[in-house]
């Protein structure tokens, strides 16, 4: 089996000059087995995959650890600074005296001495304690954002993390944080697709010296809020075919295309080889014209979203008005 060599970005306000794959694999998932995903992540590390994201809040940082430990053991991998592990900050723990507890914790479960990415999953804090992925508008508050950043910032100091930032956080809070953040945010992940294509926020990130990497780029399809619009996609089926590809290489490879990092999440031997072979070849012109032409729809529904709306009224207030 032939690895592939996924390209890298340099992120910009990391310790010292650190690069991240473009492409990463993702391990949120509704009903995860913990047999199936040590497989896959020992697979997707042959096939050369190095970035493994995960987060406190979905359950798979010990067993994404125990596959860490195992890639080690059988020789996949060097040493454990081959690999690229990010892993996120949820709500409940997101206050000034909890960030470095939450961080630890993580590094505990995933038995690492270090992060090479740690993100404020959602811009909102919820009431300190067990975290929970139904926050109920009662646990919910405001973020102190100063105070969590300057946390963030002494992680970094401290080498737990190596590069710091955010998740789903709009312009206007990305461009809020800037105004006061001493070491700046490297990554803002957010959903990314072909139909949900974040022109605006990525051309800022851009101008900041921030990496977008998308998450869902294929439509999240096996989580609650999955849609099917994007892999049965007239358009996108279309260009596939044109290149003799799958829709899902095309969503993988315009997120590249346009500047974007991304998580996939498959646990599929054949997909997970296929969503690499995506660096030999490129979109046309008038491919990528089409593909702008794709009406837009945030995928992640209203009512998903709502347990994540914190003290906001709306939807449109937490995202400040980009919805």
């Amino acid at each position: 089996m032939t690895a592939t060599q996924i390209p890298e970005v340099v992120l910009e306000s990391s310790n010292g000059r650190r690069t991240m794959p473009v492409l990463g694999f993702g391990t949120a998932s509704n009903n995860l087995q913990p047999e199936v995903l040590i497989e896959a992540v020992l697979e997707a590390i042959k096939l050369g995959y190095r970035h493994f994201d995960t987060a406190s809040i979905y359950g798979s940082e010990q067993t994404l650890g125990v596959a860490i430990a195992q890639a080690l053991k059988l020789g996949l991998v060097a040493s454990r600074d081959e690999l690229f592990i990010t892993s996120k900050l949820w709500p409940n723990d997101g206050h000034p005296n909890l960030v470095i507890p939450a961080l630890k914790k993580s590094l505990q479960n995933l038995e690492l001495e270090y992060l090479d990415l740690y993100l404020i999953h959602w811009p909102i804090s919820a009431k300190p304690g067990k975290l929970s992925h139904a926050l109920e508008e009662k646990d919910q508050m405001p973020m102190d954002f100063k105070g969590v950043w300057a946390d963030m910032e002494e992680a970094q100091r401290l080498g737990l993390t190596k590069s710091i930032g955010i998740s789903n956080f709009s312009t206007k809070k990305t461009q809020n944080l800037l105004s006061f953040a001493t070491i700046p945010p490297s990554v803002n992940q957010v959903e990314m697709s072909p139909f949900w294509q974040q022109k605006k926020l990525r051309d800022f990130c851009k101008a900041s010296g921030i990496v977008v990497t998308a998450f869902s780029p294929l439509g999240a399809i096996g989580t609650s809020w999955g849609t099917n619009h994007v892999l049965e996609s007239k358009v996108l089926n279309e260009i596939a075919e044109a290149h003799g590809k799958t829709v899902a290489q095309v969503c993988i490879r315009w997120v590249y295309q346009v500047g974007a990092t991304l998580a996939v999440k498959s646990y599929n031997k054949e997909r997970l080889k296929q969503n690499v072979q995506v660096f030999d070849w490129e979109l046309t012109e008038e491919d990528l014209e089409k593909i702008n032409q794709i009406p837009q729809r945030k995928m992640m529904p209203r009512e998903e979203l709502v347990t994540a709306t914190g003290p906001y009224k709306s939807l449109d207030d937490l995202w400040d008005g980009e919805y």
